[in-house]
């Protein structure tokens, strides 16, 4: 006789025959079921990617805000430095200028009736008065800047430095134009934000041909802004800054214009973050330069 032997395979084959077929239904709950399993996978790997691409972009804007923050600093710590030292020489500056004065005065005196060597003295004199000008603005502007914040309407500010800088605009044909609420309250220091912006309207008027155009535009700050009250960008119609010293726009003593002192912005840098703001200048993609407060 032949044994029979078991063979596994043939076991399955028979086993599978004998499994009854699944009913339609049932066939189409298991596929419904598979269906929602797949969806809910893709839905939790589509939310997984917008969750990686939202971390990705918030640690790049983390990046660029460390950055800018950094650059800020560096520039505050360098402009506080410069004031040190600015301070020092205005002090060594000033004490023989009193001097030259006292001499000069004197000597006016003793050649009254000596015109051409009075004319000479009459112009040491008046050199003596720029560099005291000079050496006046200079102590300024390392003196410690203390605000006095108090409620104050920013529009009335704003329209009072394009106000007091009048003259100047006509002298040179240029027209300013004001963009903002009729009224916008704020809590600041009236009198030091409204010098800040009427030297920047100054500079803008200085840095155009005639028939320029100014814009100052002050808002509420847009949602995400850093800035917890306003607002404001001063622009004109010029050549604009160029790239190479648009780092350099607010360090003490740098300047482009043939009389400048440039001391200006840097006061102005220094009074609006007195204010606990930021000042950047840039150019604008219309033209012109730019420069913004955020209070």
């Amino acid at each position: 006789m032949i044994a029979q032997t078991d063979n596994p395979g043939s076991h399955l084959r028979q086993q599978a025959v004998d499994r009854p077929a699944l009913a339609p239904h049932e066939a189409a709950r298991r596929m419904e079921e598979l269906g929602r399993i797949i969806l809910a996978y893709s839905e939790v790997t589509e939310r997984l990617q917008q969750s990686q691409e939202q971390l990705r972009q918030t640690v790049e804007s983390l990046r660029e805000e460390l950055s800018e923050k950094n650059r800020l600093l560096e520039r505050r710590n360098r402009l506080a430095a410069l004031g040190e030292m600015a301070a020092g020489l205005a002090h060594e500056i000033r004490n023989p200028l009193g001097g030259i004065q006292l001499y000069a005065s004197m000597l006016t005196r003793d050649l009254a009736d000596r015109e051409e060597p009075l004319r000479t003295v009459r112009k040491i004199s008046a050199g003596v008065r720029r560099v005291e000008a000079l050496v006046g603005q200079v102590l300024q502007f390392s003196r410690e800047i203390v605000v006095n914040p108090r409620p104050m309407d920013l529009a009335a500010v704003v329209s009072q430095a394009v106000e007091h800088a009048r003259k100047t605009m006509d002298d040179r044909e240029v027209v300013c134009h004001i963009t903002g609420a009729p009224v916008l309250p704020a809590k600041a220091d009236p009198l030091m934000l409204g010098q800040a912006i009427l030297n920047l309207i100054l500079n803008a008027a200085e840095a155009m041909q005639p028939n320029g155009k100014i814009f100052v535009t002050y808002n509420k700050p847009p949602e995400g802004s850093e800035a917890k009250q306003f607002h404001i960008s001063v622009r004109d119609m010029g050549p604009g800054i160029s790239p190479e010293i648009l780092d350099r726009i607010f360090n003490p003593f740098f300047t482009t214009k043939e009389s400048g002192t440039g001391l200006g912005l840097a006061i102005v840098h220094r009074v609006i973050e007195a204010h606990d703001g930021t000042i950047t200048a840039s150019n604008d993609p219309a033209g012109g330069a730019r420069f913004e407060i955020r209070i």
